[in-house]
C-alpha cells in the first residue's frame, strides 16, 4: 500500500520567490508556522514554531537545491518520521511554478494511518493556499485558521 501523501499546486511567481517564502524566517510566518529558528539549510536543525497552538517541533534539513528543491524530516517521535520533499517546477517564463509537495514514511501497519493521511493531506492543501494567497495577494492572515 502507498502511504505518501501527494499535493500540487500553481503559484502564479517565479520558483525564487516560492523558494524563499519557504526557507526565509522573515517570511514563513508569513503563510505556515508563526516562526522559524533559522534560514533552512542543508544539514541544520530548525525549530520551527506555531505559537497559537503552543507548539514547536524540529525538522531536519536533508538536502536543499535553490529554487528546486527542498527536503525535510520532522516528527521523530515515537517512529513516527516522515521524509516531505517540496519541489519547484518554473513554467510560462518563469511567472508560473507548480509547488508539488510530497510526504512520505507512513507506516502502512499504523491503525491510524488512514486518518494520518487524510490530516496530512488537508494540511498541506491548506499551507499551500495560504503560500499562493500571501506571495500572490499579500494576503498574511489566513495561517493557523484551520479547525480541527
Amino acid at each position: 500500500m502507498d502511504t505518501r501523501v501527494k499535493t500540487k499546486l500553481k503559484i502564479l511567481k517565479p520558483a525564487h520567490e516560492v523558494f524563499e517564502a519557504i526557507v526565509d524566517p522573515e517570511k514563513i510566518g508569513n503563510f505556515w508556522f508563526s516562526s522559524s529558528s533559522e534560514r533552512w539549510q542543508q544539514g541544520k536543525t530548525v525549530t520551527l514554531r506555531y505559537e497559537e497552538y503552543e507548539a514547536e517541533g524540529d525538522i531536519n534539513v536533508l538536502e536543499i537545491e535553490e529554487n528546486k528543491k527542498i527536503v525535510f524530516s520532522w516528527g521523530g517521535g515515537n517512529n513516527t518520521e516522515t521524509i516531505v520533499t517540496i519541489t519547484l517546477k518554473e513554467l510560462d517564463k518563469k511567472i508560473n511554478t507548480i509547488i508539488e509537495v510530497n510526504e512520505s514514511g507512513l507506516k502502512a501497519d499504523d491503525p491510524e494511518m488512514v486518518t494520518r493521511m487524510i490530516g496530512q493531506k488537508e494540511g498541506w492543501v491548506y499551507m499551500l493556499c495560504c503560500l499562493k494567497s500571501y506571495l500572490e495577494n499579500g494576503v498574511k492572515n489566513m495561517r493557523a485558521s484551520l479547525i480541527h
